[in-house]
């Protein structure tokens, strides 16, 4: 049976009730609303609970010294919960900060959308070694800023071969971000407001093709909106919005109830985290007012999440593409999704966010050695982060996840390597008995 789409059920269907007619149309059983991990005693799972706490006061530190109104962490082993704080306001002079926050996750939205993507190749409708221009016909003749002419416009190159599906998935298309560093191609994407939130998915992508790369497509790593390009994509492939894409796809089968674009419903407005003004600036912008919908449904950073949303995502990965009867993914594409996709052909660039240590997937940062990388960790671990503070990672070899949500910028990427280190620290067995 045809699965059904919100279009066909009108405006005022709430979600919940949405996510019941999927069910209906799938023939499957879907879970209601967000329903937590279950809870876990520390000391089975192989952690101190003392330490736990440790890393609870340190975080309460940041609160008190003003980084930050508030924290939320949650930590999983075995798919049960660890540990689970929800500490200070959830903004500035607001109320106590609540577990059902709903946080801007920025680029944590990155792995949703690649989890879109390859849930399409799974379905035999998008193959990765697609040239990009098979769906969106404006990439078939890309051109690369090789320099500056003599009244300072770009030089260019014609680009040596298209870019494929699988380089928007892995940071090698050779498009850029315009909001940080410098060059030729940058220039042009913040003269031309590239990613302009009033211009849909596939307007933006149409906006990208017309200027000039970064780089030749599959030489270099480079963070870039090509994940938002990749959103465009997964539109043309599935005939709907991205929003559309994701409820049906991923969120509704999760439970994910309070995952989503924008948060245009009143009723969830004081849930939403705030910083404080000073760490709301992400580049030369201000932080996004997710209370506004816009047209742009950004496939690289435009979602908001909770906590226990999120864990849900990432407990599915870590399961092998399942959670609570709902298979999104095979173990195989899980596997193929976080293994490293750059090996030694491509150059990690200048600004390598994955950092030593580390190769790239589809979608995610991946380890490829216990050591090298100065933060603590263990091999095949994978994850990625928001600009707005928000982080998360898997660890299969310990069959651990870890979801943190602040809105706090530079402040979240300033206490990701601590907080590893204390999370690692607390815990006192590899192989814990169940």
């Amino acid at each position: 049976m045809k699965p059904l789409s919100p279009a066909a059920f009108g405006a005022a269907l709430s979600r919940a009730a949405f996510g019941a007619a999927i069910s209906l149309s799938l023939g499957v059983s879907l879970p209601a609303l967000a329903e937590p991990l279950p809870q876990g005693d520390p000391a089975s799972l192989g952690f101190s609970a003392e330490r736990l706490a440790a890393i609870d006061a340190k975080l309460q530190e940041h609160i008190e010294a003003g980084d930050m109104p508030g924290a939320s962490i949650l930590i999983a082993r075995h798919g049960k919960i660890v540990h689970t704080a929800v500490l200070g306001q959830v903004r500035p002079e607001g109320p106590e900060m609540g577990r059902d926050a709903i946080f801007r996750i920025y680029s944590m939205t990155k792995p949703i959308t690649s989890v879109a993507a390859l849930m399409l190749v799974e379905q035999g409708k998008l193959d990765i070694g697609d040239p990009v221009s098979k769906h969106l016909p404006e990439y078939a003749q890309m051109k690369v800023a090789t320099g500056y002419g003599p009244k300072g416009e770009p030089t260019l190159e014609p680009a040596k071969r298209q870019m494929t599906v699988q380089d928007l998935l892995r940071h090698t298309s050779g498009l850029t971000y315009g909001f940080f560093g410098q060059g030729p191609a940058r220039e042009a994407y913040l003269k031309a407001r590239a990613g302009d939130s009033a211009r849909t998915n596939r307007e933006n992508a149409q906006d990208l093709a017309a200027l000039p790369l970064e780089h030749q497509p599959g030489e270099t790593w480079e963070y870039s909106r090509a994940t938002d390009v990749l959103g465009a994509v997964i539109e043309v492939v599935a005939g709907k919005p991205l929003g559309e894409v994701f409820e049906e796809m991923i969120f509704a089968p999760l439970g994910m109830e309070d995952t989503m674009f924008a948060v245009d419903d009143p009723a969830l407005h004081d849930r939403i985290a705030e910083p404080y003004p000073a760490y709301s600036k992400i580049g030369p912008y201000g932080m996004a007012d997710p209370r506004i919908k816009v047209a742009f449904e950004s496939g690289g950073g435009g979602l908001h999440s909770t906590l226990d949303d999120y864990s849900r995502f990432a407990q599915m990965l870590l399961n092998g593409g399942e959670l609570d009867g709902a298979r999104l993914l095979s173990p195989q594409t899980v596997a193929w999704m976080t293994a490293d996709h750059l090996g030694d052909r491509i150059e990690p660039g200048k600004y390598y966010l994955p950092g030593a240590g580390y190769g790239f997937g589809l979608g995610v940062a991946v380890r490829t050695s216990d050591g090298i990388s100065p933060d603590m960790g263990r091999k095949g671990e994978y994850r990625w982060g928001g600009a707005a503070g928000t982080a998360w990672w898997n660890d299969p070899m310990n069959d651990l996840q870890v979801v943190f949500m602040i809105q706090s910028r530079p402040k979240g990427s300033e206490m990701r390597p601590w907080l590893k280190s204390m999370v690692y620290g607390a815990m006192t067995d590899e192989q814990p008995t169940n």
